[in-house]
């Protein structure tokens, strides 16, 4: 995998928090600190856009004429049947 360098410019707090993590043995040096927080927020975007997808999907379908205890219980009936 090719690689960039990227300078970035940091306040005193927040590198000093980066050598604690890595003095804490969490991470090697600060280039894998800052990898793994990219890598975490690429996850949690993802997350994120699927639950946005998922809420727009369920306000098109628009009203539906089952109760709340309905869909819970066949919501239930999917989780314990797979």
């Amino acid at each position: 995998m090719a690689t960039v360098r990227k300078t970035i410019t940091l306040s005193e707090s927040q590198d000093a928090w980066i050598k604690s993590q890595i003095a804490s043995g969490a991470f090697t040096n600060d280039s894998e600190y800052i990898r793994d927080l990219v890598k975490r927020n690429q996850t949690q975007q993802d997350r994120l856009a699927t639950l946005r997808a998922a809420i727009a999907e369920g306000l098109d379908s628009g009203p539906r004429d089952r109760s709340l205890d309905e869909i819970w219980r066949a919501a239930e009936a999917r989780a314990v049947n797979g």
